[in-house]
């Protein structure tokens, strides 16, 4: 079982930067991809960025490119994602997620996760 925590959500000004956590425990094995998520009202949940086990290979999604970062630690089982010049369009429940045994490095679908958090809330005013 692998437990996924979410962290440092909140409300922020167009234009400001939040740095989202997601603490990973349990059995993750030593190999698993992470993703974030987001998921605004009445709409689907999207990948927005995703990182292989090294992280030398990562993913964004075209709206959020150039803006949002994400990085991991390994020796601390956390994955971050860096979300600057938010825009109001950014604000939804955001979600980390592991796929423990990622066919290509990198998980795309996600339909493929294994273990999801709880989500944190980013509220993005203009």
């Amino acid at each position: 079982q692998v437990q996924l925590v979410e962290s440092g959500g909140g409300l922020v000004q167009a234009g400001g930067s939040l740095r989202l956590s997601c603490a990973a425990s349990g059995r993750t094995g030593s190999s698993y991809a992470m993703g974030w998520f987001r998921q605004a009202p009445g709409k689907e949940r999207e990948l927005r960025a995703a990182i292989n086990w090294s992280g030398d290979n990562t993913y964004y999604a075209d709206s959020v490119k150039g803006r949002f970062t994400i990085s991991r630690d390994n020796a601390k089982n956390t994955v971050y994602l860096q979300m600057n010049s938010l825009k109001p369009e950014d604000t939804a429940v955001y979600y980390c997620a592991a796929d423990l045994n990622p066919r290509f490095g990198l998980t795309i679908n996600k339909y493929e996760y294994d273990y999801w958090g709880q989500g944190t809330q980013v509220t993005v005013s203009s």
